[in-house]
This record gives C-alpha cells, structure tokens and sequence, in this order.
C-alpha cells in the first residue's frame, strides 16, 4: 500500500501544508472574504471595463434580490449559458448566495444539448448571451424554464419576450435577501455537465466543500511559496468559465488571490500574444491545444512571457515536444496538471516549487490521496510502482455523484475512492504519469497499445502541429493502429514519410498502418482533442 504512504509529501515544500485548510462554509461567504480583503482593487477587467471587487459585491447582491423577490429559493437552479465575462461571475455568486445550484450551459450546445440539460437539471431560470437567446427560445416550451435572463456586450439591443428581462434591468435597487442555512459539505453548488461519450451528459454534483477545498489546493501549490507575487498581479481568464477547470482552477483562483483577471470570451492566439504584450500578467492557464497554436504563431519570443511566474496547462495530456518548444521560444515554465469533472477538477498538478519531471502531470495536491490499481477477480489490487493501472482519486475535491443518476454514481463511486477510467503510474517519488484512457487502449495481436505514446512519437515530427491516434478493426491483428494528423502551417510531410518514421521509433505493433492527414482534428468547446470523434466515424465506415 505504498500509495496510502504518500510518497509525493516528501517533496512538499516545507510551506505546503499536508491538509488543505478551507476558511468558509459557502461560496458566497468566500466572496465575502476576498471583497473584505481586496475592496477596491480591481477584480475584472473586460474590454476595458474595470469591475472592483466592491463592485463584483454589489451586482451579486442585487442580483440575488431580484432572485429572491421571483420566488428563486434554495436548491432551486439556474442555468447559465455565457461566454467569459463579469456576468458569468455575478450570477454564480447570487445563485449561491440564495442557496441555489448553478447548472454549467455550454453556449455552443445545440437545441437537442440545450433542451437536455435543462431537463435534466429542472432550471427554472437560464442566464443567456443575447446572441443565443433565439435558440433558449426555441427549446424553452419543452422545459420547466421559467424566466429568461439575457446579457449582451453593448449596440442595438435585441426584442425579448414579455416576462424576460437584461440582466442589468432585472436587478433592484435595495438588497433585501434573507438568511439561507448552508450545509458546505452537502448542499450542492453546481451541476457540471460531463462530456456525455457514452450516452447522455450526466450532472457532476459539486457541493460549496468540493469547489472550497479545490481551488484553495491549486492556490496553495501555485502561490504559497511564491516570494515575488506583486501586489496589484493580473492574470489572463481565457479558459472557459463553462468549464470547471476555467472556473475552478482559474476564475475562482484569481478571486482568492485578489487578481485582476483579465477577462477574454475566446482563445485566440494573436489576441494573447497581445495582451502579454501590453498586460504583462503573472499567470494564465491553458490546454494544449492552446499551445499547439501559440507555437505556430510568428514573433512569439517577443510578447514577454518570459516575465510571466507559470502557465499551467490541463484539460488532456500535453505532449513532452509541444511544451518543450513552448519553454524553449517563451522562456516561461509551462506546468502540467491533472484531474476531472468529477474531482473539481485538480488531483494532480505540477507546482512551481518542485523539480521538474517531463511528462508527469505532478504530485497529488493537498489533502489528497492518488493509487493506481490493477483488476483481480477479487476486486482491485495496487499496482507496483512503475506499472499502469487505473488510477483512483480520495479527496474533498471529489463529487457528490451524479444528478438522478445514483447507478452511475456507484459504479465510479467506490468507498469514496473516484474510478476515473484513466490509465497512469506513478514513480519511486511520488509523480505520476497518465498513460490513456481505459477505453481508449488498442488491443493488438493481443498486445496492449496507449495511443498517446504514438502521439508523442509523432509530435517529435516537425511538421506536425496535432495528433490523435485511434482503433480500428483488423481481421487479422483485431484492432490496428491509425493516426491523425494536422500538420503546421506551410509544412510539408506525405503520409508514407510519417508511417516510416512511426515504423522507425515505435515496435511493429504499435506503429500507425495508416495515417490520414487532415485540416482540423475535432475539438470539444474547450479546446481538447477528441478522440473518440473520429474512432466513432471509423465505425460508420465499417457500417457503411
């Protein structure tokens, strides 16, 4: 049980504690704090536009008035359906301050996605950008919607239906809002909706605890031995706030620190070399594809990053050559994490004060236990240090379960260890390695093949800006290898030279037998490479 003796403690800095410490019972109480702290310091910065961190207070306290006085009450939900911005922000926060559960929308779901997460969740209310309000209109008759509320960015505004209302002309003047009796460790806090692979999207619950003890693990590791953190730090807020890592590790993060979080809606690569340039912020975050981008971009040595503490990078596994380009051209360190929905998101990360080990995602963050384990007819067994098996995560971070869904939530839920499905080992000190997903190994001629080891062989490729290896049936091997690839701009490679080079660095079985390059690998709405996009169009073709 080497795993239960937590060798990652011993290359803890001796001012990281073992257990995190969370100050508040609720959300809002830890709003609360930070505008007692921070005051007038500026919180949010979008398009120009200052929020203080008083004035974050303000709008959250009116809003949850105008909540209160429409009958909104505790446990009742809210779905918010926005791109980054204030907004986003100030209606969590009155959701929470009314004991309410905010449900993550991501604003590019389409009708059938919309109409299904607000089913699922019973939302009374949706937050809603102006420029999805027609497709929230459309779904709306089939859901328990009652009241739509809609933010726009300024110019003409659009027609809304009686009974809806802007944001801004919803709110009252007077705060008026009663007492709500929080329980921090039960009461859930929001409903993030997981990918939906194998069937429809199912509701992460995550309590006020969960989403307390998470980004107060990422702030500890990221910022408690940090001696040079100006005073007045800005960060970039880029990652989507739909998203638990944008909004957990990121938004929520910048808030305790007292950042000013300059707020983009969208990652585009010009645009954050830019604001580098004339921000000069201490911390962003990102996924790899992110810096798969930036490092197709001209003249990114010349932004500053270099004056930037960290970026750290999670979402999917980030390839050893992307970020050792990144590092080389930026000179800034880009640091791997790990984690999950369900686990708020961080279980792993790779904090500034530990040595660096390429390819590990980090340690185990406070007051966390990570194993890797291996199946038995008996039940599970751990893995020996070095060997892969699935890794399992105990932690406050971890979820309450799943919305309605209690069968789901028994089978990743085992005596409060998260099955997470995903493949990893851990080393002599404590770091660990993802290898795949469970279900997305290769099994062939019997042998067992995680295609992000190829990737990582073909990333080594000059010309390739992106890879996704896949499954695909074989008669004779039961499954071979086929790659995907996206090639850099103006690059030149046939597929023949990259099958070579793949049969020159990989064994036999492991080698793509085929390879097809094209102009865009699919992507989820947070940037992350899907594999299984294209394992499933395979399938269509041996249907077909």
């Amino acid at each position: 049980m080497v795993y239960l003796q937590k060798p990652w403690l011993k290359v803890y800095d001796s001012r990281i504690d073992e257990h995190v410490q969370i100050e508040h019972n609720s959300l809002y109480e830890f709003l609360q704090g930070a505008v007692t702290r921070y005051n007038d310091k500026p919180a949010f910065t979008f398009f120009g536009k200052v929020w203080t961190f008083n004035e974050t207070k303000e709008f959250t306290d009116r809003l949850a008035t105008a909540l209160h006085k429409e009958g909104f009450k505790k446990s009742d939900r809210l779905a918010i359906m926005l791109p980054n911005c204030p907004q986003y922000i100030f209606t969590l926060f009155a959701t929470f301050r009314m004991g309410g559960i905010a449900v993550q929308v991501n604003p590019m779901y389409v009708e059938r996605e919309i109409e299904h997460v607000l089913n699922d969740s019973g939302s009374k209310y949706i937050v809603v950008l102006d420029a999805f309000y027609q497709k929230v209109k459309k779904v709306q008759p089939n859901t328990s919607v009652e009241r739509v509320l809609v933010v726009g960015f300024g110019g003409e505004r659009i027609a809304l239906t009686d009974g809806d209302h802007y944001l801004d002309e919803f709110l009252h003047d007077e705060v008026h809002i009663p007492e709500v009796d929080i329980n921090g460790h039960e009461d859930v806090a929001l409903l993030q909706y997981t990918g939906g692979t194998t069937g429809p999207s199912k509701g992460v619950m995550l309590t006020h605890k969960n989403l307390l003890a998470n980004f107060n693990q990422v702030c500890d590791f990221a910022y408690k031995t940090c001696d040079n953190k100006p005073e007045d730090f800005k960060m970039i807020t880029v990652l989507p706030m739909f998203h638990v890592y944008g909004l957990s590790s990121v938004a929520l993060c910048g808030i305790r620190e007292g950042a000013n979080q300059i707020v983009l809606p969208r990652f585009d690569p010009k645009e954050i070399m830019e604001t580098v340039k004339r921000e000069k912020p201490f911390q962003m975050s990102g996924v790899p594809t992110m810096f798969f981008a930036l490092n197709s971009q001209e003249g990114l040595e010349d932004c500053g990053f270099d004056q930037m503490y960290y970026i750290s990078c999670g979402g999917a596994p980030l390839p050893i050559e992307a970020a050792k380009l990144f590092e080389k051209r930026t000179g800034v360190k880009l640091l791997d994490g790990y984690g999950l929905s369900e686990s708020a998101p961080t279980a792993i990360f790779s904090p500034p004060f530990v040595q660096r080990k390429y390819g590990s995602v980090g340690i185990p963050v406070q007051s966390t236990t990570v194993r890797i384990v291996q199946t038995t007819d008996d039940g599970f067994v751990d893995a020996p240090v070095g060997e892969a098996g699935e890794l399992i995560i105990k932690g406050p971070q971890v979820m309450k379960g799943y919305w309605n869904r209690p069968d789901d939530t028994t089978e990743v839920l085992k005596d409060d260890w998260l099955f997470t499905g995903d493949i990893a080992k851990m080393d002599e000190d404590g770091y660990f390695y993802i290898v795949d997903r469970k279900k997305d190994m290769i099994i062939a001629s019997g042998y067992n093949v995680y295609p992000t080891e190829i990737e990582e062989v073909l990333y080594q490729l000059d010309a390739v800006e992106e890879a996704l290896v896949v499954g695909v049936p074989d008669p004779y091997r039961g499954e071979t290898v086929k790659a995907y690839v996206k090639l850099k701009a103006g690059a030149v490679i046939t597929e023949e030279e990259i099958k070579q080079f793949g049969k020159e660095n990989l064994a036999p079985y492991k080698a793509p037998k085929d390879v097809e390059i094209l102009e865009e690998l699919p992507k989820s709405s947070v940037g992350k490479l899907l594999r299984r996009v294209l394992r499933d169009q395979e399938k269509l073709k041996i249907k077909a």
